[in-house]
């Protein structure tokens, strides 16, 4: 029997209506693996491939011709957004069958929610934080709601795999099948994975089940690129532009972009969201001066849900050719409809982050047109031989190539010592579960899946600290409760999320939210928001409330943290190849492959490419091993304990910065025996207060959180193979 004939008849009859013509190579693979197997499934393929209905097609006829006692899937998304673009998605599915669906977060219907837990069925969308808050408020509801949950949809895996909420879901997940004693089907949908078997090996943790990936062969495609480039001079030079065009290059760059979006459905991808609210208010002004239509929108994490979903909205349906100004927040799937083409301003934090951007446009059968923007500051004097090389420049064809030639991606690595996830589990466990002896309560911990390779002694270590500052304390049975200090922390609706949240200003236009900002603007300051210049009129400090009215001009705002990132050794060395060989790339710019032959000669002429060592002045030197930034923090670290003072210049550097008295060759000597001698990881002279990111980082012994920082972030392991 084929696929469609097994699929439910209010499926094929959503197929039929909507003119599909045949199901897609996934959605039949997916079809199989459900019908056929009892296996966990992945499907990874590419942005608008099917990979929603490849999911949903079959489970949905299995609850439909089995219907569940409880709820029967659990739909797990990152955004709320992306919950509801997916429940408009499924309403119209789930039309004639019968089967509810319900969203769950913190902006959805509580009446539809109350409803859910006294009669349970159907679907369930809901984040890792309200499933976090239902696990911890409403245990025994729990255990009626899943009782006999069939399975369990996680989208964008790629997404939690990279993210400390990854380990949260897992937790979760194997919560409630300690519930239950049910141990449902896990799918995970992605976009884009470099590493098809550590996502199989993250979805199935803790599921005691194996996992089938489907191949999905989408073939060759076409693909437009481009990379423009522009040039500023530096502050106070000859041809300094405006102050206030310093921030992000000058005119011409915003020129630029408003004629090659003029009439073309386009978002452009920053990767801040200064950046993105700049370039939106430089576009809108050049469009008024050029009595073009505002049709400019800025989409990041502080502009409003209301004015988010509108953009969203208005990218899928309006007849006009929106333009967004956006960062991570439309790399995921939320469906906007087909785009005229992506622009991407600098070159993007990862390969993984050009690969989701790519897959934002050329939907339905469109070609993906990629379109690249850099400025560049042109400064009179350098302060040294390297000073001039543009490493942004190198590393963003180092991604295309990467990408479009190679199909890399960067693998993500595990994490051995969760130790702020573990606070919280332990804190949450506590919390749903009452009073727990301390064996009983490792025994519930420690194993779990995500926290395996951590020791029963590392656990005693942070009980004891935990006990010390009264976030637990004991009963007079020797049992462990939440104490005084950790009541504050489990109380407060911000524990339900495993990311820190800052403490952000809300901006309001009259009654309307325009979004948030994480410090006070006085009265009469002005700043941007949601692209549109804003002017402070009260500020209400104790509701942290920022009113304020609309004015023309353009300004600026900033954030106290933006995005991270490091790099794999797999683009550092394609930026050395890319310098070392003479290969041309069709999709430069005149300009640019100007720009590419001054920084392949800069590069050869200095010695970089062929020496690991390279003096920049008397006693400073640079050192080029071409790795990774985990393996370059490890050298740093080896040179300091051994007494050579050393420092990465900034996070996405690809050289060490060294102060030696001797020579290079000497200097040589040393990185070498340093590279692969064994390092007294106990002994390193790391920084007071080191360590891996973390909300929780605050309550966990500094003793682990170095353990963390050595075993999960320096790799010295690798080094060792990476020098000769």
């Amino acid at each position: 029997m084929d696929v469609f004939s097994r699929l439910a008849p209010f499926i094929q009859d959503f197929i039929y209506a909507n003119n599909w013509t045949e199901l897609r190579g996934i959605q039949v693979a997916a079809c199989e693996v459900i019908f056929d197997t009892d296996s966990n499934l992945l499907l990874s393929s590419g942005t608008a491939s099917g990979k929603t209905e490849a999911a949903f097609l079959p489970v949905l006829t299995e609850i439909y011709n089995r219907p569940s006692a409880s709820v029967g899937v659990l739909y797990i998304s990152p955004l709320k957004a992306l919950i509801n673009d997916q429940f408009k998605r499924l309403e119209q599915l789930i039309l004639e069958s019968g089967i509810p669906v319900t969203k769950w977060h913190g902006d959805a219907s509580v009446s539809r929610k109350n409803a859910l837990i006294k009669n349970p069925g159907g679907i369930l969308q809901i984040t890792p934080e309200s499933l976090e808050s239902l696990l911890i408020n409403k245990r025994g509801a729990c255990v009626r709601m899943f009782s006999d949950l069939r399975y369990v949809i996680v989208d964008e895996v790629h997404h939690f795999m990279r993210d400390e909420r990854g380990v949260q879901v897992l937790c979760e997940l194997e919560r409630i099948q300690r519930l239950t004693g049910n141990i449902p089907r896990r799918i995970g949908l992605s976009a884009t994975l470099g590493d098809i078997d550590a996502a199989r090996n993250w979805l199935n943790s803790g599921s005691n089940r194996d996992c089938i990936a489907p191949v999905s062969d989408e073939g060759k495609k076409r693909i437009l690129l481009h990379v423009e480039r522009f040039v500023t001079a530096a502050a106070g030079g000859e041809h300094s532009v405006l102050p206030e065009l310093n921030h992000s290059g000058d005119r011409a760059h915003f020129e630029y972009l408003f004629k090659m979006t003029l009439d073309k459905k386009t978002i452009i991808f920053t990767n801040s969201r200064e950046e993105a609210e700049f370039t939106i208010a430089n576009l809108r002004e050049i469009a008024a001066k050029n009595k073009a239509p505002d049709v400019y929108r800025v989409h990041h994490g502080n502009v409003s849900a209301l004015l988010r979903e509108q953009t969203e909205d208005e990218m899928k349906i309006s007849e006009d050719k929106i333009v967004i100004g956006a960062t991570v927040t439309l790399e995921l799937g939320i469906d906007i409809g087909s785009l005229d083409q992506a622009v991407q301003i600098g070159a993007p934090i990862s390969v993984s982050s050009f690969a989701q951007r790519l897959g934002r446009c050329g939907r339905r059968g469109q070609i993906p047109q990629l379109l690249f923007t850099l400025t560049e500051e042109i400064q009179p004097t350098a302060a040294d031989t390297l000073g001039p090389i543009n490493w942004e420049f190198i590393r963003l064809i180092a991604i295309i190539e990467l990408y479009t030639k190679e199909k890399w991606i960067e693998p993500i690595e595990p994490r051995r010592h969760p130790y702020s996830l573990l606070y919280h589990q332990t804190m949450s466990f506590l919390k749903s579960n009452g009073e727990y002896s301390p064996a009983a309560l490792a025994q519930e911990t420690l194993t779990l899946d995500s926290f395996k390779q951590i020791s029963q002694d590392d656990y005693k270590l942070l009980l004891e600290h935990l006990l010390e500052i009264e976030h637990i304390q004991r009963t007079e049975n020797g049992g462990l409760i939440i104490g005084r200090a950790g009541e504050a922390v489990v109380n407060h609706f911000h524990f339900y999320t495993v990311f820190t949240v800052p403490d952000y200003f809300l901006v309001k236009d009259e009654n309307r939210s325009i979004g948030t900002v994480d410090k006070v603007y006085p009265i009469g300051t002005r700043f941007s928001l949601a692209g549109i210049t804003w002017e402070t009129i009260d500020v209400n400090a104790k509701a942290k409330v920022i009113f304020v009215k609309r004015v023309p001009g353009i300004s600026v705002v900033d954030w106290n943290v933006d995005f991270e990132s490091e790099l794999h050794t797999v683009p550092v060395r394609k930026q050395r190849d890319i310098l070392q060989r003479d290969d041309s790339y069709p999709y430069l710019s005149s300009s640019c492959k100007e720009r590419l032959d001054e920084l392949r000669g800069l590069a050869r002429n200095s010695g970089i490419l062929e020496r690991l060592v390279t003096p920049l002045s008397e006693r400073k030197f640079a050192v080029f091993p071409w790795v990774g930034t985990r393996q370059l923090f490890a050298l740093n670290f080896a040179l300091l304990s051994r007494g050579i003072k050393s420092k990465v210049p900034w996070r996405t550097c690809v050289y060490l910065e060294v102060i030696f008295s001797g020579s290079a060759s000497e200097l040589e000597d040393i990185v070498r025996d340093a590279a692969h001698s064994d390092v007294d990881l106990s002994a390193l002279p790391l920084p007071e207060k080191i360590q891996v990111d973390g909300k929780y980082n605050e309550y966990i012994p500094q003793t682990l959180l170095r353990k963390q920082f050595i075993e999960d972030f320096l790799d010295f392991e690798s080094l060792k193979t990476l020098i000769p």
